[in-house]
């Protein structure tokens, strides 16, 4: 099975590569443009596992190594049909 995990700065903290594409994006003439975050997507291919157990392992995996869980957030979606 395939599993996404999106990872992103809580709110309230400061991105400044997220405020940084605001602006270019606002000077290239985007005035729409309120806010831009920016994140990461790690993608983890598991064998060997039903869908409840593959999302407790990547709870664990988040909160030891994947995200900051001080400073980031993450979620993830799991796919069980894929080979």
């Amino acid at each position: 099975m395939n599993a996404k995990i999106y990872i992103t700065l809580k709110k309230g903290i400061l991105e400044p590569q997220g405020k940084a594409i605001q602006h270019s994006l606002f000077d290239l003439g985007y005035k729409e443009i309120q806010e831009v975050r920016v994140g990461k997507i790690i993608e983890i291919k598991m064998k060997g596992t039903n869908k409840e157990e593959a999302g407790n392992k990547l709870k664990e995996m988040c909160k030891k190594l994947l995200a900051n869980t001080v400073i980031e957030d993450y979620r993830f979606e799991i796919d069980p049909d894929v080979e």
